[in-house]
């Protein structure tokens, strides 16, 4: 079953409620998380990128067999030697089934079930107990999603961001994924993508919107504006209830949704 539509603080940059304000209708949407996950889980894949070795890898040898009768393995081996090549069992051979390019990693969704997916996801961005569930931090008097008046959108200095979003009570979740970066494990160190970082506010503004500037220098915070809101970024890797702050002009943009 939908929600019923609830109604929200407007909050100054000082934190102070001005007046209460109505969400828009997608927030009243039901929560699925099934289709939240099947709609992240496309997303990564047609983000994909074709990948295999080169068709030669492992081939480069000069090789015959010696066939039967030598009490040895029947396998490849080098021309000028007696070590085994080419063979996926031999060290530095092929490999038996690599990857191929040609291989289609995307995965197709109906446009209706990844719009409902988006508005799903928005959805629980204003429910306090699945956002806490996903491990964000705020103090209880405060009201989901966050909403500023549009002065919020004109501040250009990380300063001013921080200090508007520590007025609401949001300042553990910015230490929370501050003090959360860690070093990955596995491989991927190796491979360009060293760190791993905890997401922390999604901060959706108008296109013109100048806190940009000063808000992409916090770790774990992400800007986008309502035209470029997505599953993903609502419920990165597939996890509904991102802490959401927005501003009154994208709140009002939504509500033409």
């Amino acid at each position: 079953m939908a929600g019923k539509i609830r109604s929200v603080n407007l909050y100054s940059l000082k934190g102070e409620a001005r007046e209460s304000i109505a969400l828009p209708e997608a927030f009243a949407t039901e929560y699925r998380p099934d289709i939240i996950k099947r709609a992240v889980v496309a997303q990564q894949a047609n983000k994909r990128q074709p990948y295999g070795p080169s068709k030669k890898a492992g081939m480069r040898h000069s090789v015959s067999t010696w066939g039967k009768g030598r009490g040895v393995s029947r396998v490849q081996r080098l021309s000028q030697g007696r070590k085994g090549a080419e063979s996926p069992n031999n060290v530095m051979g092929r490999r038996a089934h690599p990857p191929v390019p040609e291989r289609d990693w995307s995965k197709a969704m109906n446009t209706k079930e990844r719009r409902m997916a988006k508005l799903s996801a928005l959805a629980a961005s204003a429910n306090e107990d699945i956002v806490r569930a996903r491990g964000h931090c705020f103090e209880e008097n405060v009201t989901l999603p966050v909403v500023f008046e549009d002065g919020f959108e004109s501040l250009t200095s990380t300063k001013g961001v921080i200090e508007a979003l520590d007025s609401v009570g949001l300042s553990d979740d910015l230490f929370r994924a501050k003090d959360g970066k860690h070093v990955r494990a596995g491989k991927g160190k190796m491979r360009g993508r060293r760190y791993r970082q905890p997401r922390s506010v999604l901060i959706v503004v108008s296109d013109q919107a100048q806190v940009g500037l000063g808000a992409k220098n916090i770790p774990g915070v992400e800007i986008t504006c309502p035209r470029r809101l997505n599953t993903w970024l609502l419920a990165p890797g597939g996890d509904a209830g991102r802490l959401t702050v927005f501003s009154q002009s994208a709140l009002q943009e939504i509500g033409e949704w």
